[in-house]
């Protein structure tokens, strides 16, 4: 029999089979919850991991837990074949891709959001932010570092999106805007026309019907090009953040 696939036979009887993941915990988690459901046990997230990795486990992990989430994934597996509660483990995986999601994405946006059109920041009466959503499904950090920080008014906010991109990840987006009680509608949402930069266009010209002053102004957007035009047409009072490299 292939070592990572295993039949599971509880009491003689056969229940199903499970791909055993490449990890150095896996088969012992398999015998341990085997065994735990067997002798009619308490099912719970312990047999994966230890008491002190489970306090580990609610700070960022190097490598992003992949290990962890692999175990974690197979023992829901397990719960799933065996039909017993994996409650717990659903939420501890949950926690663990939110932690390091957002760590992922404070590195990302906190450490390369930068002022470019000026040496220092001057002062701002307000705050408004034009957001390329489609290359940021992750938006803890720009709602915990930029939105709440800077107290950005949801009618400040601007974001397009192409049709296609809409389609493809608007479930994933609402997902994500839920957790902090919004919509793509609770913001100036547009969806725009099918085409190569219609939705850069769309933001910039909202940028530019502002008409903007003594205000910080975030372009959250990976496209070069689009850095440079809004950089081109802010006054001189405003101070612009964009993401550097």
């Amino acid at each position: 029999m292939s070592l990572s696939i295993q039949k599971i036979f509880i009491e003689k009887k056969y229940r199903g089979s499970v791909t055993i993941p490449d990890t150095a915990d896996a088969k012992d988690i398999f015998f341990r919850t085997k065994q735990a459901y067997a002798n009619h046990e308490k099912m719970s997230v312990a047999l994966v991991f230890s008491k002190s990795k489970l306090a580990k486990l609610k700070k960022y992990q190097k490598g992003s837990a992949a290990h962890e989430l692999q175990n974690l994934r197979f023992y829901l597996e397990l719960g799933k074949i065996l039909d017993f509660e994996t409650k717990d483990a659903q939420k501890l995986k949950e926690s663990i891709l939110f932690t390091n999601d957002r760590a992922y994405s404070n590195f990302n946006i906190t450490k390369r959001l930068k002022l470019i059109n000026k040496q220092h920041k001057s002062k701002a009466n307000k705050s408004y932010l034009f957001w390329d959503i489609e290359n940021f499904s992750s938006i803890s950090s720009i709602f915990s570092d930029i939105i709440e920080k800077y107290e950005i008014d949801d009618n400040h906010i601007f974001l397009a999106a192409n049709p296609d991109s809409l389609y493809l990840k608007k479930k994933e987006w609402e997902a994500n805007l839920y957790d902090y009680g919004k919509t793509l509608q609770s913001f100036n949402f547009t969806k725009c026309s099918h085409g190569k930069n219609i939705a850069d266009d769309i933001l910039l010209q909202e940028f530019q019907n502002a008409k903007l002053k003594n205000t910080n102004v975030f372009i959250l957007t990976f496209d070069r090009e689009l850095k440079e035009r809004f950089t081109e047409v802010t006054h001189e009072s405003n101070n612009l953040f964009i993401m550097s490299k």
